[in-house]
């Protein structure tokens, strides 16, 4: 249940939501995204509760144009919605949280959004336990956050763990929790983005799986061409999707 949404209803709806004090969640999810929840319904149910999901790849907002004719022009793409976010909260003042990832990775990040946005207020800074979390851990993550002054978290903890942590913190946390992928590693300088004329034609993939041939292969390589079967399927009318209902329970455990 991916959102027909661009870059400034999202973020509307986010510094909406902090300044406000609700709880929000959101992810952006490109082709691996949306095939965790095809391929795990309970997790299908957990994606289609979250208040926004945003169309991260190319190929998902060609999908919602070519079956819902959504007329989207661009993608929202978590990186980018990322710094886009950050200007705003750093406009108005508005406090953030980074959750997940490495010491290292944070240590490089922090600085380098500190120089992009002089006025940005970041509230506190949490690495990954890459770990399930212990029993009551989750209250006192939140109450960290809280304590903290907050008004946003950013999650970065790849997916699917970002989503499920997303899901499972929301009751508890008064502000959006954003699960923005790969955001902490391209802004920490870590990563090196794929030239335009790439993100434009949908081969942003290519990119990556050439940078992380051991570790991605089987996202793209095997969940690509199930994507595009499904998709075809649809258009073609030989199979209708069937999404679960939102799910509303808390999972009994979750990576922290």
């Amino acid at each position: 249940m991916v959102d027909a949404v661009d870059y400034e209803s999202a973020i509307n709806q986010i510094i909406g939501a902090a300044r406000d004090r609700r709880p929000f969640a959101l992810t952006a999810l490109a082709v691996h995204g949306v095939m965790t929840g095809v391929l795990d319904p309970a997790h299908n149910a957990r994606l289609n509760s979250f208040d926004l999901v945003t169309p991260d790849g190319q190929p998902v907002r060609w999908a919602l144009n070519l079956l819902h004719a959504a007329g989207l022009t661009d993608r929202v793409y978590g990186p980018e919605l990322t710094l886009r976010v950050l200007e705003r909260c750093a406009a108005e003042g508005l406090p953030v949280y980074l959750y997940g990832s490495t010491e290292d990775t944070l240590a490089l990040l922090v600085p380098a959004l500190r120089r992009q946005f002089p006025g940005i207020m970041i509230a506190g800074v949490e690495s990954s336990k890459f770990r399930p979390v212990h029993a009551g851990e989750d209250v006192e993550i939140a109450s960290r956050i809280t304590a903290s002054g907050a008004r946003l978290v950013l999650v970065g903890l790849g997916c699917p763990r970002q989503e499920v942590f997303t899901y499972a913190m929301r009751p508890l946390l008064d502000m959006p929790l954003l699960a923005v992928g790969a955001a902490f590693d391209y802004h920490a300088g870590l990563l090196r983005n794929p030239p335009a004329w790439m993100q434009r034609v949908g081969l942003e993939w290519f990119w990556r799986l050439g940078l992380e041939p051991r570790r991605l292969w089987r996202r793209y390589i095997v969940l690509n061409p199930a994507y595009l079967a499904r998709l075809g399927a649809q258009k073609a009318r030989l199979w209708e999707a069937q999404p679960p209902e939102p799910a509303h329970e808390r999972p009994p455990t979750f990576s922290i």
